[in-house]
């Protein structure tokens, strides 16, 4: 049997990642820098969507398997401040926790966000910042929140 750290991606996300990371493209949004758990699921996430996004970095890190809201604030306190744009690619519950943290909960993204965060669910923020560990000092604005269902309008998020 295999362990949850080792479990592949279904083929639903192999399906979804693409989706996500080519609506992301066309929005003009590249990260610089992607910080990928080291679980087998999201370094598949990543290959499926790295050519697509074309980070200048990537960064797989064991901490971020099944990391905490809090965990994933102090990882992106210590982004490089040359970094304009970052994504983390990790795990429920703690993306979902920070996301419900840094949002303000105002217009229709942040309604979409609190109603539901599934699986290959992205949540876009902008900070004004000129340092990243001041990020949670200053009010993020939720630009977008998508689903693969919200793309191909498919339900069953």
């Amino acid at each position: 049997m295999t362990g949850d750290f080792e479990r592949p991606l279904n083929a639903r996300g192999r399906h979804a990642a693409p989706i996500m990371a080519a609506w992301l493209a066309s929005r003009g949004w590249h990260p610089e820098l992607v910080l990928c758990s080291t679980a087998a699921r999201t370094r598949e996430t990543l290959e499926l969507t790295r050519e697509i996004l074309a980070p200048s970095t990537v960064q797989t890190e064991r901490s971020l398997y099944l990391a905490s809201a809090q965990m994933l604030r102090r990882c992106l306190r210590r982004i490089d401040d040359a970094v304009s744009r970052a994504m983390i690619i990790a795990h429920n519950p703690g993306l979902e926790d920070l996301a419900h943290a840094l949002d303000r909960g105002l217009g229709e993204p942040s309604s979409r966000l609190r109603a539901k965060f599934p699986t290959a669910a992205m949540a876009w923020f902008r900070v004004d910042i000129m340092r990243w560990r001041d990020c949670f000092d200053a009010d993020a604005v939720l630009v977008e929140f998508m689903t693969p269902g919200g793309i191909v309008g498919d339900d069953q998020d």
